[in-house]
């Protein structure tokens, strides 16, 4: 597989997103930050929008803004001024309880450490999120069946986080954030903390069911190697966002 060039900084970001339309959009979004006296901006002006089916791939250097878009397209910090769109929801309008409810339905995460209960089995550590949401236990039960089969631990359903892999531990944590049926899936370096083996698994993973659940998807990576495997790719940098370039022709 060889790694993508990726294009120059573009100051105006295209398409813009609307109210309507993608299930993801970020318009003219700005976050700052205190900092002493003045303020940091972590996000600077950004406006990005990915459709159903499209994985995004983000990447950029360390303090460019990366996990800051991800906090702000997550709905879990407020940006300072612009819209952030959820399926067709401005989510910067809506109180806490509302903005908890969207999140919880709406948004899948999947961060950078899988953060697995100790004491849960992989299967009950999507039941609890459907739990946590009203669900009844019996279809959670099988809905979880379901997903942990579709990412390759339909035998592993029983076992607990020590007795699993670091790959294995991170299917489960994609498991986890498909139990609320998102629409959009935001991705923070997954591939961190494993080999190229289990790391190029789990970006394959991430493709498919970004297709098989049409899923508005943006990876965090810092491994472009893995980048021809997404729709697009975005640079951040400095607090500001590079158009996105199609990483296919």
């Amino acid at each position: 597989m060889t790694s993508t060039t990726l294009g120059p900084l573009s100051p105006t970001p295209t398409p813009t997103p609307t109210r309507t339309g993608a299930p993801l959009g970020l318009i003219n979004v700005t976050l700052e930050y205190p900092d002493g006296e003045g303020t940091i901006k972590a996000m600077d002006d950004v406006s990005m929008e990915v459709s159903a089916g499209q994985m995004m791939a983000l990447v950029g250097p360390s303090g460019s803004g990366k996990s800051s878009l991800l906090a702000a397209a997550a709905t879990l910090v407020r940006p300072t001024s612009g819209l952030v769109i959820i399926d067709g929801t401005d989510a910067t309008g809506l109180k806490d309880k509302e903005l908890t409810t969207l999140r919880r339905d709406k948004v899948g995460i999947i961060f950078q450490q899988p953060n697995l209960l100790a004491a849960l089995t992989a299967a009950e550590q999507l039941v609890i999120g459907d739990h946590l949401r009203g669900k009844p236990l019996k279809a959670a039960r099988s809905k979880a069946a379901g997903l942990l089969d579709i990412v390759g631990l339909a035998s592993s359903a029983n076992k607990r986080p020590h007795q699993l892999s670091g790959g294995q531990r991170q299917r489960v944590n994609i498991a986890r954030a498909l139990m609320g049926d998102p629409t959009v899936l935001l991705v923070d370096e997954p591939t961190a903390a494993l080999d190229h083996e289990r790391s190029d698994a789990i970006v394959r993973l991430l493709r498919r069911v970004t297709d098989e659940f049409q899923l508005a998807t943006v990876m965090v990576t810092h491994d472009t190697e893995f980048v021809p495997l997404t729709d697009a790719v975005a640079t951040m940098r400095d607090g500001k966002l590079s158009a996105a370039v199609p990483t296919h022709s």
